[in-house]
């Protein structure tokens, strides 16, 4: 098999993104937002050209949705995945980290960053023939206030059709991002659906392709969009297969029935990485699997801190990284920030086990021999991860009942409601323990926020007002030193209040037949296949 590493954004020169920023229109104390962490994957990119084969179906094989292909609710990478080819965001995937134009071909700030306009592609047609508007992004805005973005949004303005403007509550230098793919629910739907509509019910797109046939738990079926603004696919259609089984995946790729994986693990996908068929790609990324604990209820023995940082002290980081990535992935210190971050905080002391000062800490909470239920999805390398914490924890006195489900149900453990009124208002109603999967980022502050702070994925059920003044002190600053020294007090409270676990940020891997080209991947699920051909 061929394999391919993806370049870290160290790789890109400041110099090659202030050349992107201007040639984007971006206003200059923008542009150094734009060296974020993350990296994303470009398989079209070769040292060869290769003959693009005219028409064909595409078959990739997925992650099946956990939920309705809502817009705003998707919360996973199978929806993710489906949703996207037929919705856009108004910021694309640029190389590295930074944004490209999409919808809007640029995106300006005021002078503090509180408010930003967004010019909006001309030309631009829903699949029924009707034009794409500022009234379809500002009602797309309007949807996502319900939840995505309702710490900091005050409202958007059209002042033309191809003009938006957008009001916030605080200066946010990175907001672009939130209306990028970087923020998967911030795709752009028409005007006229409403918060419940879903992509198959209402089979509208500005994208490459339209929906043609949707089942929930078989698959999903796409034709050529013939108005895309971006021209004529070279595919007539593509075909999504689901399976939350790792193996099946593999095997429908190895035995014919798949020209492609979204996403797959180390573990278990050994078979696919030694067959000289395929060629992988892999991605040094954000992505992560947050350990949950509940902070908050008295129901949970969680609320107390020396619980939690027992559980942390009674991990074995480094053997999870060589267990179950072989080595492939960067270690975690129970904070969000990865080591691909240009602003990572290097200087911050690494968590290591020591069993002895984790027993120590639950007999001092009185919580010596405490038996928990532990929650899992069952995807990708999880199930061994929770089966790696629970034998890790045993040695500090923890016995563990594991509970892995698919993700058809697993998501209603970890939130079973996302608009509570219970602050930090937002996720509720979940268990108190277990393992929720985060995919890969431009940028940090879906995880700040959703995870940590407005509560809407906050499955801990975190409240700390220092961690929310460092964030919006990080949200504000256009200038890396600035944003690093805020980022450097977000990683020391996260590491000391331990709501979360969080232990390695994983290389993402995905793979084709080599007799496919063009696919680029962002490692959260998105599959562009726009470009994507049979050689």
């Amino acid at each position: 098999m061929t394999h391919e590493n993806v370049s870290t954004p160290e790789g890109i020169s400041r110099r090659d993104v202030l050349k992107l920023g201007a040639g984007l229109g971006l206003a200059l104390p923008f542009l150094p937002s734009l060296v974020a962490g993350g990296s994303v994957a470009n398989a079209a990119t070769k040292k060869k050209t290769t003959k693009a084969k005219a028409g064909g179906t595409l078959r990739i094989t997925a992650q099946k949705p956990s939920g309705p292909l809502n817009p705003t609710k998707m919360a996973d990478l199978g929806t993710y995945s489906v949703v996207t080819e037929s919705f856009e965001y108004l910021c694309g995937q640029g190389d590295g980290t930074t944004l490209a134009p999409s919808l809007a071909t640029s995106w300006t700030p005021n002078a503090d960053g509180s408010e930003w306009t967004f010019k909006l592609r001309k030309g631009v047609k829903w699949s029924d023939g009707s034009a794409f508007t500022s009234a379809d992004v500002a009602a797309s805005i309007a949807r996502l206030q319900g939840g995505n973005l309702k710490a900091n949004v005050v409202g958007a303005s059209t002042p033309d059709p191809l003009t938006v403007v957008v009001k916030l509550k605080a200066p946010d230098a990175q907001f672009p991002y939130f209306l990028s793919l970087w923020n998967a629910q911030s795709v752009i739907a028409p005007a006229s659906f409403t918060a419940d509509d879903t992509l198959d019910k209402k089979p509208a797109c500005t994208g490459p392709w339209k929906l043609e046939k949707f089942d929930a738990t078989q698959g999903a079926t796409f034709v050529r969009n013939p108005l895309w603004w971006g021209g004529k696919t070279i595919l007539d259609k593509i075909q999504f297969i689901f399976s939350d089984d790792l193996a099946t995946q593999i095997a429908g790729m190895q035995g014919g029935q798949a020209d492609a994986i979204v996403q797959y693990s180390v573990i278990g996908g050994e078979a696919l990485q030694n067959d000289p068929n395929f060629k992988t790609v892999v991605v040094r990324s954000s992505a992560h699997r947050q350990i949950w604990m509940n902070v908050r209820d008295d129901s949970s023995p969680f609320k107390d801190k020396r619980v939690r940082q027992a559980v942390a002290l009674g991990i074995d980081r480094q053997a999870l990284i060589q267990t179950l990535f072989k080595g492939a992935a960067d270690i975690g210190n129970d904070h969000p920030i990865a080591p691909v971050y240009s602003f990572f905080d290097k200087t911050q002391p690494q968590r290591t086990r020591d069993v002895a000062k984790a027993k120590a800490l639950l007999k001092e909470a009185g919580k010596e021999n405490l038996k928990m239920k532990f929650y899992a999805p069952k995807l990708q390398e999880i199930p061994e991860l929770a089966q790696l914490v629970q034998t890790q924890l045993k040695d500090i006195g923890m016995d563990l009942e594991l509970v892995v489900e698919s993700t058809d149900t697993f998501y209603d453990q970890w939130c079973k409601v996302y608009d509570s009124k219970v602050e930090p208002a937002g996720c509720d109603g979940g268990q108190n323990f277990g393992i929720v999967d985060y995919g890969n980022r431009g940028w940090p502050d879906v995880y700040l926020l959703k995870a940590y702070s407005t509560g809407e994925w906050n499955s801990a059920h975190y409240n700390s007002p220092d961690f929310k003044a460092a964030v919006a002190e990080y949200q504000k600053s256009f200038d890396n030193t600035a944003r690093s020294a805020a980022i450097k007090k977000v990683q020391a409270i996260a590491n000391e209040d331990v709501p979360y676990v969080i232990p390695y940020f994983y290389q993402t891997q995905f793979a084709h037949s080599k007799k496919v080209s063009g696919i680029r991947a962002s490692g959260l699920g998105h599959y562009d296949v726009s470009k994507a051909s049979f050689v």
